[in-house]
């Protein structure tokens, strides 16, 4: 029998710390005891992979998985190709290792993990791919689903919606759903035109404890009036010093709405305007 050490599996990114397991001190401790402490070390270990409990914790690495039938997929995308792939995790089984849980599932791939940022004070949030050069996932008005462009723009911002299951739903600015469809073929494929969120528009979403952590420390100083979000204003930058759309100028419902406002008042000024010169230029004739 071969003494070698069976190497790990786990998908570990650049620039984590390897949790070291301590050794028991005290010998004299009772077996509670030390079962609560290992529990405790388990849940502050920042690399573990947890599901969310509200929206406002998605961010960093981030594992989206789908609960198909009969087989789990999970969101991933092929770099080589330049698509996103919905991957199998049944292909993943290992014939000598115990099939995990689907809830119990972690990325074993780079290619299946996304990198969640968020603007600030915005509820909405971008999912970058974790491999290659980092394309945002984006969707058209036409549903279609893809993840090819390097800035992002409201096509690439997505509101997360957490139900009390714990499962998420992501809505684009059309106010449509993602979600999975099958299409020729018997393949799968994602597509963004769902009106309401059923079984297809379902996903759990895992972030790394860390980053949970975070957030909740942000959200207690933020009740506590420690953080303000005036100071890192993305949205204003973006909107300063970049423009989507081919160099056009892309605004939201509301801002249109203020400009045409704006132009139907300026034109009714001119017009007031026009009037008052000529009732003038009569009076002198």
């Amino acid at each position: 029998m071969s003494t070698d050490k069976v190497r790990s599996t786990k998908l570990k990114f650049k620039g984590e710390k390897t949790r070291k397991k301590r050794r028991r001190e005290d010998e004299d401790e009772g077996a509670g005891s030390s079962r609560r402490r290992r529990r405790e070390e388990d849940d502050e270990a920042p690399e573990t992979w947890v599901l969310l409990e509200n929206a406002v914790e998605i961010r960093g690495p981030t594992f989206i998985v789908h609960p198909s039938d009969p087989s789990p997929i999970v969101i991933t995308y092929d770099s080589t190709r330049g698509r996103i792939i919905l991957q199998s995790l049944d292909k993943e089984r290992c014939e000598d290792a115990e099939h995990p849980s689907l809830l119990e599932r972690e990325p074993t791939e780079v290619s299946q993990v996304w990198v969640t940022t968020r603007v600030a004070g915005s509820p909405t949030i971008n999912l970058r791919t974790g491999t290659g050069e980092g394309k945002f996932l984006s969707c058209d008005k036409h549903g279609l689903v893809a993840a090819d462009r390097e800035a992002r723009g409201p096509q690439e911002e997505w509101t997360p919606v957490v139900f009390p299951d714990g499962m998420v739903a992501f809505q684009n600015i059309y106010e449509k759903y993602l979600s999975v469809d099958e299409i020729a073929g018997g393949q799968l494929a994602l597509r963004g035109d769902s009106e309401e969120v059923g079984f297809r528009e379902r996903f759990w979403v895992k972030i790394q404890s860390k980053y949970k952590r975070e957030a909740h420390e942000e959200e207690k100083k933020r009740k506590e009036g420690m953080v303000d979000d005036s100071k890192v204003d993305e949205a204003s930058t973006n909107k300063m010093y970049q423009a989507w759309g081919a160099g056009r100028s892309v605004t939201s419902a509301d801002d249109k709405k203020q400009l045409k406002k704006a132009r139907k008042e300026g034109r009714l000024a001119e017009a007031l305007l026009d009037r008052r010169s000529k009732l003038k230029s009569d009076r002198f004739c």
